[in-house]
């Protein structure tokens, strides 16, 4: 097998350009240029270190104040931007005489419209619990009428099938026009069926219960043995037990 002919690379002129190398490479640097060139590097350093300080420092102030924010701070400032564009918006159309609820509404979706209604409207009515029996049977008549779905073509056939009595009047006779149906019925029955479920659910606490034992002389007292049976019922029950039937050793 023939050996394989070694061509050596060639070298460059080591002696060309080294005024132009960088760092310590070149020989005609004397030792006060390498104590400068050192000077500035660690210049440098000391300056990226600074900033890099300063830089971390802004990060920990700014890490704070997020934490020292409510939970919804984001939320209320989204909130508050929307506001002031809004603002800005109908000023806006003021401004050009034109309608700002109508021109609001073009850039917003027939279902997302339909939704932002229905919430609204859900507001106006808010429960705050009871305050007259007219007050709750209107409410409980609004939640009755909301659950209705009507019908409407047997809506048109009941009206032309009872005449004049399908508008009663002072002096009309409805008796025996209108005939309920077995489905009407039974939804009925099922709704009086629900109501009496959730009427069962409810409960109010009795500060006093007159079927309980009387061991007490005064509210005072009361409370007292309360909480002695909450903690020590459970090991001086066989004890009472046997003073009631007077069997106690």
């Amino acid at each position: 097998m023939a050996e394989a002919e070694f061509i050596a690379p060639a070298l460059k002129d080591s002696n060309k350009n080294e005024k132009d190398l960088p760092g310590f490479i070149g020989k005609e640097m004397t030792a006060k240029e390498k104590y400068a060139e050192r000077m500035k590097k660690l210049r440098d350093l000391h300056l990226k270190r600074n900033e890099a300080r300063k830089l971390n420092h802004q990060e920990v102030v700014e890490e704070d104040r997020r934490d020292k924010e409510p939970a919804n701070m984001d939320a209320r400032k989204r909130r508050a931007e929307y506001i002031l564009k809004d603002e800005a918006l109908k000023a806006e159309c003021e401004a050009n005489g034109k309608n700002w609820e109508i021109e609001k509404l073009r850039n917003v979706g027939a279902d997302e419209a339909d939704a932002l209604d229905k919430r609204k409207k859900s507001k106006m009515n808010p429960d705050e619990g009871f305050s007259s029996f007219e007050n709750a049977t209107f409410r409980k008549y609004a939640g009755l009428t909301k659950q209705i779905k009507p019908d409407m073509e047997l809506y048109d056939t009941n009206r032309v099938k009872a005449g004049d009595a399908f508008y009663a009047q002072a002096g009309t006779v409805v008796h025996g026009v209108h005939k309920d149906t077995p489905d009407a019925i039974k939804k009925m029955a099922e709704d009086v069926q629900k109501q009496k479920e959730k009427r069962e659910k409810f409960s109010r606490r009795r500060r006093h219960d007159p079927d309980a034992d009387i061991d007490y002389i005064n509210e005072r007292n009361m409370k007292f043995n309360q909480k002695l049976e909450r903690f020590y019922g459970t090991y001086t029950k066989d004890i009472k037990d046997n003073l009631e039937r007077g069997t106690a050793v």
